[in-house]
């Protein structure tokens, strides 16, 4: 070899070894993110940076007031004035993205709560903040809220000595929504949202223009309402801890307890807690600034916020409640370390409501259990057909367990009514969206196929549609696979062979019966996938 081929060779090597090393580099850089929240009262950011370990470390914090509340839970309307403050506001927190070196979309996630769902020209919102920023605003629902709030502060929960074993209610009362998780050893026990908030409490009870006294009279009416909805979340037969969240009660730990390090919890005496919510009520917006170096914006909704923390403590004979230091921006940053994916135990925690809903509908639990588990199996060995992911395995698993949930209402039409059932429920974990996707999978599990006519499929997008008749045609499958109720096949390995899928039972002699069944289940199958059905037994 020449020296000028050698030379030039040896420079190839040099450049591509200089490449591996700037991919190591940039693989083991932190990446730079950024979250969100567009809520009743503010909108706040949180930067942050991502190691390649998971370690999340924030490194800002913005938050600007709105009144988005104020209009949205009065006339349901965003007005034009508010919105072009949330996008100024957005275009201001761009420049600040710059400068940290977040330029892309994806590394910026945009949330809003309750004010902005609730509003009738959401999509208008939405619509005219991208086309302002081309920032994409995702209007999340409670059970998101819920699924965050759980990834949060599970670790908090587990590392203390008496919530690691006990149970715990974690609450947030935030401004036009209270959030309550009740939680034993980490697995959630029920999820709910009410319609309890402190802003809106506010504006309910300002309509009357009542005096001092009176307003407080009537904001705890209106949280008494709420107490006994609380109350049938929460069996009697324990002891209950009460974890809360959000920003006016970490503001009263910082004012109670001295040298709190938010890295673990605060220990609130409910004494302390409504000596302090006393004082508050007495004082107006101002006053709480310069007594407590509250915002303005804390200082709207402190009082009526820490007055439906006492009364729930007070409610559930608590003595002391724990204050947690996490918020919806800290789960929102942890959800984005990993990838947004639904980690094994927050898919567990998921058929756990689910389990329990089928429970107080009696359903027939061991068959319920067999479908869904032949389901799993299928979805699996079939992955290289429908090419769906795990989130969809939770869908069809949740739709397997429920698929007959209807049956205490009406017989003949249950699959109609398990449908109405599950979109009309809380399942913790999954959203409005997810719960019509599972009730839509179980409803089509028998009878007819998807139809144009059908109102709720067709509010679907096209990928979901799809996604729903790919399941459904699956877990058809899987009820003629156990059509006997016997729960005895357990095991199944499936095979494509031309235009016809094969399922052969190992250590099953006879599936007469349950091919039978497959004959009348398999046509959605057929219509979906292009591949009929056989089923055969394996060799004893």
């Amino acid at each position: 070899m020449s020296e000028a081929k050698a030379s030039r060779s040896t420079k190839r090597t040099a450049d591509r070894s200089a490449e591996r090393a700037s991919e190591r580099t940039a693989a083991l850089a932190p990446r730079s993110v950024a979250v969100i929240d567009i809520g009743a009262t503010a909108i706040r950011m949180a930067i942050a940076e991502i190691h390649s370990t998971g370690e999340v470390r924030t490194l800002d914090q913005l938050v600007q007031p709105v009144q988005l509340g104020q209009e949205a839970f009065t006339t349901r309307r965003l007005s034009r004035k508010s919105i072009e403050r949330v996008v100024a506001v957005l275009t201001q927190y761009q420049r600040v993205l710059a400068e940290y070196g977040i330029d892309s979309s994806s590394d910026v996630r945009v949330v809003a709560t309750s004010a902005v769902r609730e509003a009738v020209n959401r999509l208008a919102f939405t619509d005219r903040v991208f086309t302002a920023t081309g920032l994409h605003v995702e209007p999340i629902d409670e059970a998101e809220v819920n699924r965050i709030t759980y990834m949060g502060i599970t670790p908090q929960l587990l590392s203390h000595a008496d919530l690691a074993n006990g149970k715990a209610m974690v609450l947030e009362v935030g401004g036009g929504s209270t959030e309550v998780l009740i939680v034993r050893s980490g697995n959630v026990l029920a999820s709910h949202s009410f319609r309890l908030g402190s802003l809106r409490m506010l504006q309910t009870i300002d309509l009357a223009r009542p005096g001092a006294d009176r307003k407080r009279a009537l904001m705890e009416n209106h949280i008494n309402r709420s107490l006994t909805q609380l109350g049938e979340l929460v069996s009697s037969e324990s002891r209950l801890n009460l974890v809360a969240v959000g920003g006016d009660i970490r503001l009263a730990a910082r004012l109670l307890v001295g040298h709190w390090q938010s890295e673990h919890l605060a220990v609130l005496e409910i004494d302390q807690l409504t000596g302090l919510t006393d004082r508050v009520l007495k004082l107006g917006d101002d006053e709480i600034v310069k007594q407590f170096g509250a915002t303005f914006v804390e200082a709207q909704t402190m009082g009526p916020a820490l007055l439906a923390y006492s009364m729930v403590a007070k409610h559930f004979g608590v003595t002391h409640i724990y204050v947690s230091d996490t918020n919806l921006r800290d789960g929102l940053l942890n959800d984005i370390a990993v990838g947004g994916s639904w980690t094994a135990e927050f898919r567990n925690q998921i058929v756990r409501s689910a389990l329990s809903l089928g429970r107080r509908f009696h359903f027939d639990e061991m068959h319920a259990r067999s479908v869904a588990e032949l389901s799993r199996k299928l979805f699996h060995q079939l992955q290289s057909l429908h090419q769906l992911d795990s989130r969809h395995e939770v869908i069809l698993y949740v739709a397997a367990l429920l698929h007959e949930i209807g049956i205490q209402i009406n017989v003949r039409s249950h699959h109609k009514h398990a449908l109405y059932i599950i979109k009309n429920v809380e399942l913790f974990g999954l959203s409005q969206t997810d719960l019509l996707q599972v009730g839509l999978v179980a409803r089509y599990y028998r009878r007819a196929a998807p139809q144009p006519s059908h109102t709720d499929f067709m509010s679907l997008d096209r990928d979901s549609r799809v996604m729903v008749s790919k399941l459904a045609a699956i877990l058809r499958l899987a009820t003629a696979l156990d059509d006997t109720r016997t729960s005895r096949i357990r095991e199944i390995e499936c095979h494509v062979d031309k235009k016809r899928l094969l399922i052969q039972i190992p250590g099953v002699r006879d599936v007469s019966l349950e091919q039978i069944a497959m004959r009348s289940q398999a046509a959605l199958f057929r219509d979906v996938y292009g591949l009929s059905v056989l089923l055969r037994a394996g060799e004893s």
